[in-house]
C-alpha cells in the first residue's frame, strides 16, 4: 500500500481539541496557505489536461466528471455551473458520483467500493471514444474512480486522474495524472478540507480554461453566459453597452433583436449586420469574438 499522506496525522493539529475559535480558524487557514502552491506545483499537468478537454469538446465529446463522497460532489458542482456561466448545453459537462442523486446530500453506503458501480454509470450515459473522463479521488485508490477510468480507456475516452496522494492506484488507471499533494489534513483523513480544496481549484482551471480556449469569453469577459435570472440579465446588458459603447438601455433592445445571444448582439452592433449575419460570422470564426470583431478577413465582409 503506497503511502497516503492524506491520511497522516498532521502534527501542527494534534492537539486542535484544546483550542479556541480564534486559534483553530488561524490553524486552519496557515494549513489552507499551502494549497494554491501545492496546486501551483502540478500546473503542466493541468495545462494538458485543458487542452485535451478543449480538443474533445471542440470536437463533439463530452467532459464527464467521475467521484464518491466530496471528490464526486465537486465534479457535480462544476458540472452544473457550466451552463449557466459559459451557456454549454447540459450534456456537454456531466458530473456522476458514486450512489447517485441520492449521493449528493447524504452518505451511500459502500457505493464507492465498486468498480462495477461506476462501470454501469458511465454505460448508461453512452460513453464513447470521443468523450474525456476526469476520475477524482483525493484518496487515489476508490474503486468506483479506478474503475471508471479504466472503463473509459477500453472505449478509447481520454481518461484524467485527480488525486492528492503520489504513486496511487489510480495514477495506474490514468493516462495523464494531475497530483496537487497538499498533505496531512487538520483532521486526519478529512479531505473534504485542503485536499477538496485543491480539488475545488483544479475543477475550476479545466472547465473554465477549456471554456475559454473555446472562445466562451472576450478578455476575462463572459460573453457565452446564459441570462436565467436577473443578475445574469444585467450582466449581459452591462457587458453588450460595455463592447459596442451603447447606453445600457439601447443595449438590451439590441439583446432582444438578437434573441438575447450576447455575442451575435455585439458582433452585429459592430459590424453592422444583421443577427442572422452576425450569427454566420460567428460560426465561421468557430464561436470565437475576438476574430470575429478583430480579423480583417471578417471586418472586410462588413
Amino acid at each position: 500500500m503506497f503511502p497516503s499522506t492524506t491520511e497522516a496525522r498532521n502534527p501542527a493539529s494534534e492537539r486542535i481539541d484544546t483550542l479556541g475559535p480564534l486559534e483553530i480558524v488561524r490553524l486552519m487557514n496557515a494549513e489552507d496557505a499551502g494549497v494554491a502552491e501545492a496546486v501551483g506545483r502540478v500546473a503542466e499537468p493541468i495545462a494538458r489536461a485543458i487542452e485535451i478537454i478543449a480538443d474533445r469538446l471542440r470536437s463533439g465529446g463530452r467532459l464527464i466528471y467521475l467521484g464518491a463522497g466530496t471528490s464526486g460532489r465537486l465534479g457535480v458542482l462544476d458540472a452544473t455551473e457550466c451552463p449557466p456561466t459559459f451557456s454549454t448545453p447540459p450534456e456537454m459537462v456531466v458530473g456522476l458520483i458514486a450512489g447517485g442523486h441520492a449521493a449528493l446530500t447524504r452518505a451511500v453506503e459502500g457505493a464507492e467500493d465498486h468498480e462495477e458501480f461506476a462501470v454501469a454509470d458511465l454505460q448508461r450515459i453512452n460513453l464513447e471514444s470521443g468523450d474525456v473522463v476526469v476520475g477524482i479521488a483525493t484518496s487515489g485508490r476508490t474503486p468506483y474512480v479506478i474503475g471508471g477510468l479504466r472503463y473509459a480507456r477500453q472505449v478509447g475516452a481520454a481518461a484524467i486522474g485527480l488525486a492528492c496522494n503520489d504513486g496511487s492506484a489510480l495514477a495506474d488507471a490514468a493516462e495523464l495524472m494531475i497530483t496537487p499533494v497538499v498533505g496531512p489534513e487538520v483532521i486526519s483523513g478529512s479531505t473534504r478540507l485542503k485536499a477538496g480544496t485543491a480539488t475545488k481549484m483544479v475543477l475550476n482551471m479545466l472547465s473554465t480554461g477549456a471554456m475559454v480556449l473555446l472562445g466562451k469569453t472576450y478578455g476575462n469577459l463572459m460573453v457565452d453566459l446564459k441570462a436565467t435570472n436577473t443578475k445574469l440579465v444585467a450582466r449581459s446588458r452591462r457587458i453588450v453597452a460595455m463592447l459596442t459603447g451603447l447606453s445600457e438601455a439601447e443595449a438590451e433592445a439590441q439583446l432582444v433583436r438578437c434573441g438575447g445571444e450576447l455575442k451575435t448582439a455585439v458582433v452585429a452592433h459592430r459590424h453592422g449586420v444583421t443577427a442572422e449575419v452576425a450569427r454566420d460570422l460567428l460560426a465561421r470564426a468557430g464561436g470565437q469574438l475576438r476574430v470575429a470583431l478583430e480579423s480583417p478577413a471578417f471586418r472586410e465582409q462588413r
